[in-house]
């Protein structure tokens, strides 16, 4: 456990290289292929290592959420836009399979929406309700402009779908790919009339 307290968790932007760095150095540390069986178990893991040039345009595109310690990135919520299938071609099938995806009546294309590319929160600082920070810091700023927060979870993935569905996610389709099996979730920023 940490030292810090939950008040010494500043919520802010990703705005320097620096910011950068620590956000990959973070996803390193979680990446599956990075830790044991025992934490993917217990803790969760991350699927997708970004690279210093995507995540600047992630950056450019869009602000990108994170939480620092004593001036440090301890957790991360990188924001995506549609757009981005474009910019990052590995990310379109993901877009193309979320955009045909009903909910409510309509396709989610037809929702202004953004996916969440990617959360994370340093061991240390786990179980401070910091995940649930970075997502209400998130719909604050982004419920103006969309109606939806969508990710992907990897079914073997229980403590993140579990986390999500407490911050009020819900399973809106189920897939395979060459990677993993995954649960689209999807959270509502505000209140949508249904058709």
């Amino acid at each position: 456990m940490s030292n810090y307290t939950p008040a010494s968790i500043e919520l802010t932007f990703a705005e320097t290289q620096k910011d950068v760095e620590e956000i990959l150095s973070l996803q390193q540390l979680n990446l599956k292929t990075n830790v044991s069986e025992e934490v993917k178990n217990e803790q969760g893991f991350l699927t997708v290592c970004h690279s210093t040039e995507q995540l600047e345009i992630m950056r450019s595109l869009t602000p990108q959420i994170i939480a620092k310690a004593n001036g440090k990135v301890i957790a991360f919520a990188l924001a995506m836009l549609p757009s981005m299938g474009k910019l990052i071609p590995d990310l379109q099938p993901m877009f193309d399979l979320v955009d045909d995806i009903e909910w409510n009546g309509k396709l989610i294309r037809d929702y202004k929406y953004y996916m969440m590319g990617q959360i994370c929160v340093a061991a240390e600082f786990r179980g401070q309700g910091i995940f649930e920070k970075l997502y209400h810091t998130h719909k604050n700023f982004y419920e103006k402009e969309f109606d939806l927060c969508i990710t992907e979870i990897s079914t073997s993935n229980k403590r993140s779908q579990r986390a999500h569905e407490k911050v009020g996610f819900e399973t809106i389709h189920l897939h395979k790919d060459h990677v993993d099996e995954w649960n689209v979730v999807a959270w509502e920023l505000k209140q949508i009339a249904i058709p």
